[in-house]
This record gives C-alpha cells, structure tokens and sequence, in this order.
C-alpha cells in the first residue's frame, strides 16, 4: 500500500533569479507544470513578489474548476546588505556599489533556502533553481532533492558560453576589440569579435564566477529551458549527446500559459493606437528593462525611425537614464511632429503588454536587445527581429536569429557593456533604418524573412499543444520524478 507521501501530487519548488527576466517566465513555467496537476511553490523576497503576483492570481484563477493545483507564493526576506528599502532586484541598481550589495545579498539567500526546505515535510520532489544561485546545487543535495538549473536562455547561447568557458578561444588571439574568433565544438560556426563576449582579461572575477555556474549545473540532476525542440534540435542533440547533459525544453511558456496581459494604467493606448494603422506598418521597438540609452544613442534610434518611414511604437522603461535626459537633448528636427498625437509614432513610457503587441495585425517587425523572452515571443507570434544586443547571452541569441533561424537582421551592434558600463559604440540611424527595411521591405530577402517568422509561429504553438514535443517533454520531467519517489520510498 502507497505511503501518504507516496499519494500526494507531485511537488516543485521554483526559486528564480531576483530580475524580472528570470522571475516572469518562472511564473509561467510554474502555471504549465500546475495545469498538469503538480504543486508548485514559488519562492522569492517581498518586492521580487509583487513582479508576478499578478501573473500568478491569473492564473489561478483560470485553474479554477479544473485538475490544476493553484499556485503558491512564499516569501522570504531579502537580506539587510545596505541597499535602500524597496531595492531586491537588478533593476533598482544603478552603481557598481549597490551591485556588489546586491550580489552579496544573493549570496545570504542560501540560509533561507535552507531553512525554507528543512521546514517543510515532505520536501518538494524537485526545486527548479536559477544558474546563478550555484550554491543551490550543494543545499539541494544536502535535503536530497533533484536540482533542475534554469537561466532563462536558449540552448544555442548556453552551448556557445559553455564553448567559450571550455576552450577560451580568445587567449592566443589579438588584444583588439575587433579580434575574431570561432567557438569551437559546435553544430555551425560561431565567429564573434572580442568585443561581443564576455572577456577574462576585461573582468576575470565575472569569468570566474561564470565557471562556477556552470560547474554546478554540471554536477545538478539535469536542466530546464524555455524553447522548444523544432526552434534549435542541432542544439538539443548537442546538449544531450556531445555535452551529456540532461535537459527538458518546456517552452514557450508564455504561449502556453497565455492569458490576457494584465497592463498598467494607460498601456491599452498601444494597443487602442496600434488599431488604427494597417497589418504590418508598425515597427515595434523595446529593450527590456535593463538597457539604458545616452542621449546621443537616443537621437540616433530616432534618426533611424525617420529615415525608415514606417510607423512605430517605441516603448522607453521609466526610470532609466534614457527617460530622464531632456528631450531637446536627444530628439532630432521634426521628430516630434511625428509623434504629436500619435501621428505617425507612439512614445510609451513604462510596461506595455509586449505580448499583445507582438500578436497584433499591425506589427510588422520588432528591434530587440535579444533577451530571450522577447525572441521567443517574437516567435510565437511570427514577428521578424531587428537585432540590438547588449550584454550577457544577447550577442548568441543574435547569432541564433539572424544565421541560424534567418529570421531577422541585425544593426551592426559590437560592443557589451551592462547598464552601469559606459558604451563606447552609436549606431547609426541610416544603419537602424537600413535593418528595419531589411525585415519589413518589399525585397526577396526580406520576404524569405517574414516567411521563416511565420514558419517558426506554427511551430511555437503546435510544440506546447497536446502531443507536441515541450508537452511530451513536461510530461517526461513529470513521470521521472514521480518514478524517482516511489524509487526512494520503495
């Protein structure tokens, strides 16, 4: 006869990343693995809460009258580091100062994981844990739990970083940013300049620290990524037979647990705007949050949208340095006529719901700094990219998009930098211009590339259905640890 440990449902806890690019995709992960009857625990400080909260009762409330288990929010206090109050996440951070504060706060997080899984009886069947608390790796053995890392990014970039750890390819080449290399051991060729990369002789402590992730990710029970197998198989044959890794592709989970975006005040104006223009006139511009703009990069992306002559939504975070500089510092001559009364441009300040814009008629193309949600919610929905890396896996998802899946074109951008590096590189209006043209034009390449995105949205949607292949991966993950349980009770 079964245990009542052995009868109760299956239990993971998920505890992401203090950033909102880690925390909302775990949100929507955890909402497709309750949808499948798992309970799941979301752990994380007050404010990193309040990030999914709302995304979380969404969900739970669609759960209802269904076998779906609801979804559990528990909070921990983030550590006394001497950041001021309200200020858990990256996103409050703008010196190196506070960063180093912030860091060792991510540090002190292990005793409450700790205590959180010593407390709770039985423990959870798995903790789905972000890269970038490797010490993770250790608490989870010690409470004899499966550790599933999760970083938020596709196979190519993680494949790619792990070539570059490996082989460290840029130490016999020239100390020039332009230097470039080829990453070996992998599916296709990837030659980046030095300057596109993280470098060792730039910041060893990062290289260091990023050695040590990946050590611990080695040494976990296997890894979980939001893609989806039809979007990079050479990469997850590369990952589970040249790597040996043991990896499940759950994604794209925010098509598959999408809902109606909850939007802040005022943001239904994009959509209300994005109503009166044609199917496929609108350029879609947005950089996440972390990304900050000087004024001279500012008036050039401007330039650009002049130069273009397309209609755009341009969404600016508030708060940054790109939403504080004067307007007459940054805005060229007759931009403004082209924004006054939504003319032809709408100037967004704060979150707009990116997924509904993305999904609507009239969006034709859309200028990224290449974080991976926003690629793949750009697959969903079947929108070509305009590519504008930044900094951490951005440069590789470029790669990925515009020589793996052709389905975008990129604006020259060489130089990584985090939002609190000078950037040294501007990029060009006529250069902005000239890659909108390259995805929304009326020329055969750009054609061939509005055909690819439509191609991929098919193939994002059907791979979350029922039998395709991130539903039978879930699945899979699900049965093992279930397997795995009555294996430790037997």
């Amino acid at each position: 006869m079964a245990s009542n440990d052995e009868q109760q449902p299956i239990h993971i806890l998920f505890f992401p990343f203090i950033a909102p690019g880690h925390l909302i995709p775990v949100a929507a992960m955890a909402a497709l693995f309750a949808s499948r009857g798992i309970k799941c625990t979301i752990l994380t400080t007050p404010v990193n809460a309040t990030v999914i909260r709302s995304a979380v009762d969404q969900a739970n409330n669609a759960f209802r009258g269904t076998d779906a288990l609801a979804i559990h929010i528990s909070t921990i206090p983030f550590p006394d580091v001497g950041l001021p109050p309200g200020v858990e996440s990256v996103v409050g951070i703008s010196s190196e100062a506070d960063l180093h504060k912030l860091l060792e706060g991510v540090q002190r997080l292990r005793e409450p994981l700790d205590r959180f899984l010593a407390e709770h009886h039985p423990v959870p069947d798995a903790v789905v844990v972000d890269s970038f608390y490797l010490w993770a790796a250790d608490v989870a053995a010690e409470h004899g739990i499966p550790r599933l890392s999760f970083l938020g990014s596709s196979l190519f970039a993680r494949a790619c970083n792990e070539s570059l750890l490996r082989n460290n390819p840029f130490a016999l080449a020239p100390d020039d940013p332009d230097a470039v290399v080829s990453l070996p051991e992998l599916p296709h060729r990837v030659a980046l300049r030095r300057s596109q990369v993280m470098d060792p002789r730039k910041d060893q402590l990062q290289w260091d620290y990023n050695q040590l992730v990946h050590a611990a990710d080695r040494r976990s029970y296997g890894e979980v990524f939001n893609s989806f197998a039809e979007l990079e198989p050479d990469y997850v044959e590369h990952y589970r037979t040249t790597l040996g890794r043991r990896v499940w592709l759950v994604g794209p989970v925010a098509h598959a647990n999408a809902s109606e975006d909850d939007m802040a005040p005022g943001a239904d104006r994009c959509l209300r705007w994005l109503d009166e223009k044609p199917r496929g006139s609108v350029v879609y511009l947005a950089f996440g949050t972390l990304a900050n703009f000087s004024a001279a990069e500012l008036r050039e992306v401007a330039r650009g949208l002049q130069l273009s002559g397309k209609n755009f939504l341009w969404v600016m975070k508030c708060g940054g340095a790109d939403t504080t500089a004067d307007a007459s510092e940054w805005m060229p001559e007759g931009f403004a006529e082209l924004i006054d009364v939504g003319a032809r441009g709408l100037l967004f300040r704060g979150w707009a719901p990116q997924r509904l814009i993305l999904e609507h008629s009239a969006v034709g193309g859309f200028v990224t700094h290449c974080g991976w949600n926003s690629v793949l919610e750009a697959v969903s929905a079947g929108v070509p990219l305009v590519t504008w890396p930044r900094h951490a896996d951005q440069f590789y998802n470029e790669k990925l998009v515009v020589e793996v899946l052709k389905m975008g074109v990129g604006v020259g951008a060489s130089d990584y930098a985090s939002h609190l590096e000078v950037r040294r590189e501007v990029i060009s209006g006529v250069k902005i211009a000239e890659a909108i043209d390259g995805v929304m034009g009326g020329n055969q390449e750009a054609e061939a590339i509005r055909k690819k995105a439509m191609e991929l949205r098919g193939k994002a949607r059907s791979a979350t259905d029922k039998g395709g292949t991130s539903y039978d991966d879930v699945g899979k993950l699900i049965h093992e640890l279930m397997a795995r349980r009555r294996s430790v009770h037997s």
